[in-house]
Parts: C-alpha cells; sequence; structure tokens
C-alpha cells in the first residue's frame, strides 16, 4: 500500500469592511498656457495617481480626453504627447481637468 502527500491548501479569508479599499475620483481643474501645456501633460502622466486627463480651450469645448491607466507604457503615449504638442501650438490659453485616483474615505 502507498500513501500519497496531499499538497497543503491554505484558504485565504474575504477581507473584512474595515479592511476593503475602495477607490474613488477627484477632480482638479488648472489654467494653463499653450507653451506649458506639454510639460504639465507629461508631469501629470508621471505622477501615476492620474486616471484621465481632458484638455479644454478656453471655450470650455473639450479637444482630447486622455484615459491614463497603471500599465501605460512610454511607447504607448507618444502618438497621444504628439498629439497634445499639436494642440498646445495652436492653443493660447487652455484649461486642464485631471481625474484622479483617492482613497475613499472611510465611514
Amino acid at each position: 500500500m502507498t500513501t500519497t502527500k496531499m499538497p497543503k491548501v491554505e484558504t485565504v479569508a474575504e477581507p473584512t469592511e474595515s479592511e476593503k479599499v475602495e477607490e474613488c475620483s477627484a477632480f482638479e481643474d488648472m489654467k494653463v498656457d499653450g507653451e506649458e501645456l506639454l510639460a504639465k501633460v507629461r508631469d501629470l502622466i508621471h505622477e501615476g495617481n492620474v486616471r484621465r486627463v481632458i484638455i479644454k480651450n478656453g471655450e470650455g469645448t473639450t479637444l482630447i480626453e486622455i484615459p491614463l491607466t497603471l500599465g501605460v507604457a512610454g511607447a504607448v503615449i507618444l502618438p497621444t504627447l504628439a498629439a497634445v504638442g499639436a494642440i498646445a501650438a495652436i492653443v493660447t490659453d487652455c484649461s486642464i481637468t485631471v481625474e484622479r485616483r483617492v482613497e475613499a474615505p472611510k465611514a
């Protein structure tokens, strides 16, 4: 008679209500000149907690909306930065709306 060892299986408990972290969004608006636009968008991309960047002209019309995810690589974002550079060349004043990931306040 042979005996075989069964692998030990550990069960992982579901996180409790106090351990669950909910994320929500916070929005921030800022005014920039056309020549500052590209540098500001690059800085926002490198921050890491930004979900989305929306660029609007002086009248409030959305020119471009850039969704950012955790896995955004440099090669993927380069065409978008080229588009932002083209917008910066023709727009004198614009606004940037930034959607950031933040932890929801615990109730």
